[in-house]
This record gives C-alpha cells, structure tokens and sequence, in this order.
C-alpha cells in the first residue's frame, strides 16, 4: 500500500500572519498619518483654537459697530456722533484741532 507524504513547506504557515501584519499596518498608518489620523486631528485641534480667538476679535468688533448703528439710529441723531463719523470718513479736521485716531470704526 502505497502513502502520501506532503512535505511540509515553511511558505504555507506564513500566509496568514503576513496578511494580518499586512492588514494592521495598513490601517495602523492610515489612524496615525491620515487625513483623519491623530496628527490631523491635532492640526484641527489648533486651527479651532485659533478661530476661536480671532471669533472673539471680530464679535467685538460687531458689538462696537453695533452701538454706534445704535446711536445714529435711535429717532434722535446724536450730532457729536454724526460730526466724529463725518469728519473721520472725509478726513477733515479744523486747524485748531488735534486728530487722534483709535481705529475702530
């Protein structure tokens, strides 16, 4: 009676553990260095916190625009008001005065 011997091949037990290492890798790599990976994350991390300063900045600034819609618009114009806006658009001033700007219209 004849039998078969299969010669045992070191390739064949390989396969599987390659294609396990193959497949962690792969997405070990993408939850590190992709676009949604943990240094990514990091960068938006940053981008938000600096948006959410320069939201400060510009909410301030409606706020003052917003008091000053207030007081030209309130039925009775203030012409201290009306006169300050006036001559910092048209860039007027009388010759005994002294201009000091602060910028925030």
């Amino acid at each position: 009676m004849w039998t078969r011997h299969h010669k045992q091949r070191k390739f064949g037990r390989f396969i599987l553990p390659a294609i396990t290492i193959a497949f962690l890798s792969y997405f070990g790599y993408h939850s590190i260095h992709g676009d949604l990976g943990l240094i990514a994350t990091e960068e938006f991390e940053k981008q938000r916190v600096a948006r959410s300063g320069e939201l400060a900045a510009l909410t301030v600034k409606r706020e003052a625009l917003e008091r000053q819609v207030h007081l030209m618009s309130d039925g009775s114009l203030d012409k201290d008001m009306l006169d300050e806006i006036a001559r910092y658009q048209l860039n007027v001033s009388r010759r005994d005065e002294i201009v000091i700007f602060n910028n925030y219209f």
